[in-house]
């Protein structure tokens, strides 16, 4: 039996009848199946403006490509973030030619807001949270902090489709929320995201800029029959970052089921809590209170990781490890040494097989694995 972090969960049938929707009217691209995913995630979140895109990547960028356009902000103008997280986030900083100043985190693997404070400066102009595994950790405190110093706040929210704060789904109070439908994420399609905007200028800007910079897509030509539908203007340089309605099919039909998914989620998080919260060598990191964590990841932290992780794998169990501190890599090893919790955590945290195909069974195997694995190392 062979155990896997990430095993991706699609109901074929009912994808297969939404693609093929799509086949039958030959339209693929950006159209009817984009416009549907948006006005579903609309009314399933509650967020005002949402514009589905090619990834989460691109909708970091286009994020802050905006509102640097917006604000005039200067090329190395500051924007503080972690160094624990997927480099995508902080690569869209350097895309946009402004400097990521890190932050350090705290014991839910998010942004500490009393770092975040230290870290501000007259060059600082925005915080990017990112809630790893679907935590809130201290955002509501980071929040009033970038209210505070007039900053403008990103939600990394690449994690977090489905997670609620106080009853609310995350991110309605943030400037801006990236949402990413990636192959494993939990509302999962090949790759694609949803960027949310709070104002209505910036979900335009966006719709228009993800198009190249053209006025109009080719849905909304396609559906003009006069002799001119062809013409568009093209007022600024943009990108390619739309997304299509094959990987919007596929949303459609994960959006129907990702609250029952990640109760699941939490139901095998219960579990592995109960296995492994009483066990020395091994500390869970918990989720945030007041909240209904989408649970993408179970987290722990053990000593001497990559040997656990190596007697898991004799015993085909496959976690991973999210993440490794941005700062061991060459673009962001000037910055190494400022975040000394962060590296610490890039040595200790496992993430452990999370995904809809695991049962009860599953789940006493790996602890039972784990506890064996660490206990060795102690």
């Amino acid at each position: 039996m062979t155990i896997q972090l990430f095993t991706p969960n699609f109901r074929v049938d009912e994808c297969l009848l939404e693609i093929k929707e799509c086949l039958e009217k030959g339209w693929t691209g950006l159209g009817f199946k984009t416009n549907e995913i948006e006005e579903r995630w609309k009314d399933y979140s509650g967020f005002e403006h949402a514009h589905f895109l090619s990834s989460a990547t691109a909708g970091l960028h286009l994020a802050l490509d905006i509102y640097k356009r917006e604000y005039h902000w200067n090329d190395g103008d500051e924007v503080i973030s972690s160094p624990f997280t997927f480099v995508s986030t902080n690569h869209a900083i350097k895309y946009c030619n402004l400097t990521p100043v890190f932050a350090d985190i705290d014991e839910y693997l998010c942004l500490d807001p009393e770092s975040v404070r230290s870290r501000i400066t007259e060059k600082t102009r925005a915080v990017i949270f990112v809630g790893i595994g679907g935590n809130v950790g201290r955002y509501e405190d980071i929040r009033k902090l970038c209210h505070e110093h007039n900053l403008i706040l990103i939600l990394d929210a690449a994690h977090m489709a489905g997670t609620r704060l106080n009853t609310k789904h995350i991110g309605l109070d943030a400037d801006v929320s990236v949402f990413s439908f990636q192959a494993v994420k939990n509302l999962p399609t090949a790759d694609s995201g949803m960027i949310c905007f709070k104002e209505q200028k910036f979900d335009s800007q966006a719709r228009i800029l993800s198009w190249l910079g053209i006025d109009k897509d080719t849905f909304a030509r396609s559906s003009n029959q006069g002799a001119y539908k062809w013409r568009y203007d093209v007022k600024e340089v943009g990108y390619k970052y739309h997304g299509n309605s094959i990987m919007a099919s596929l949303a459609l039909v994960g959006l129907k089921y990702l609250d029952q998914d990640n109760g699941y989620r939490r139901t095998i998080a219960n579990w592995y809590t109960e296995l492994l919260e009483n066990v020395d060598g091994i500390s869970i990191v918990k989720m945030a209170p007041n909240s209904e964590c989408s649970q993408h990841l179970f987290q722990v932290r053990v000593n001497n990781r990559d040997m656990v992780l190596e007697k898991m794998n004799a015993s085909d169990i496959f976690p991973g490890v999210h993440y490794a501190d941005n700062t061991l890599y060459d673009p962001y090893r000037q910055s190494s040494k400022l975040c000394p919790q962060a590296r610490i955590a890039s040595d200790e945290v496992v993430s452990l097989p999370m995904h809809m195909g695991l049962v009860r069974d599953d789940v006493e195997y790996v602890a039972q694995v784990l506890i064996q694995a660490v206990s060795s190392e102690l």
